[in-house]
């Protein structure tokens, strides 16, 4: 085996062959242990003996379950994307205060965005999308557009029960995300986390509630 790096289109993404790398438990081993190692040593110094080691396992393993190191990011990021979604995005179409729901996931959803792994994650991605664009395409579906969808559907849901005048739920969504992270993220990516104040992150998420419901609530 060796470690050449190539950069990887979406149709590039294959499942693992039947029989091969399909124990979601030694998956999981080896996720963590990359995480540890992408984290701690960036992306282009991270190698596969390094992971391998991290993980417990062997290096013939890795391969087993991922082809090569931008496979397996690319794959850690979809995971990392997929478990912040599963726990962010639980809305319920029947939860009759929409203002309550809406400000509880903009909280929810920033928290999640300023976590030391997340903001990792993103500050690598952005770095490699370049030389590698199918990472950055990974992240984006996984990830924001992820989100937007889960959300769009929860819109859509208040649109037919009268509470939400929208004509493009993805949109909306997309935009209530946005303005849940204005004035906040980019700061943190640009290395001022400790300037974020919690009750900065409340009033920035209170103001896109507000800014949200003016332009879309139905007023009776």
């Amino acid at each position: 085996m060796t470690e050449e790096i190539r950069a990887l289109s979406l149709t590039d993404v294959k499942d693992p062959p039947s029989g091969a790398g399909q124990d979601p438990e030694k998956r999981r081993q080896i996720l963590a242990g990359a995480r540890e190692v992408f984290f701690e040593r960036g992306f282009d110094a991270a190698s596969m003996g390094d992971i391998a080691r991290a993980a417990g396992v062997s290096k013939g393993t890795l391969y087993v379950y991922f082809e090569d190191k931008v496979d397996l990011f690319g794959s850690l990021v979809i995971s990392e994307c997929d478990e912040t979604a599963e726990r962010l995005f639980v809305l319920d179409a029947s939860e009759p205060d929409l203002e309550a729901a809406l400000m509880k996931l903009g909280v929810s959803f920033l928290e999640a965005m300023l976590r030391p792994c997340h903001v990792a994650t993103v500050r690598t991605v952005i770095a490699i999308a370049e030389k590698f664009p199918a990472i950055g395409l990974r992240f984006l579906e996984a990830g924001p557009n992820s989100g937007t969808r889960r959300l769009s559907a929860f819109l859509r849901a208040k649109v037919e029960q009268g509470v939400l005048d929208i004509d493009d739920t993805d949109a909306a969504a997309s935009q209530f995300l946005s303005l849940s992270k204005d004035t906040i993220l980019a700061p943190v990516l640009f290395g001022a986390a400790a300037t974020i104040q919690p009750q900065q992150m409340e009033q920035v998420v209170r103001r896109a509630v507000t800014l949200f419901m003016k332009v879309y609530g139905v007023h009776r």
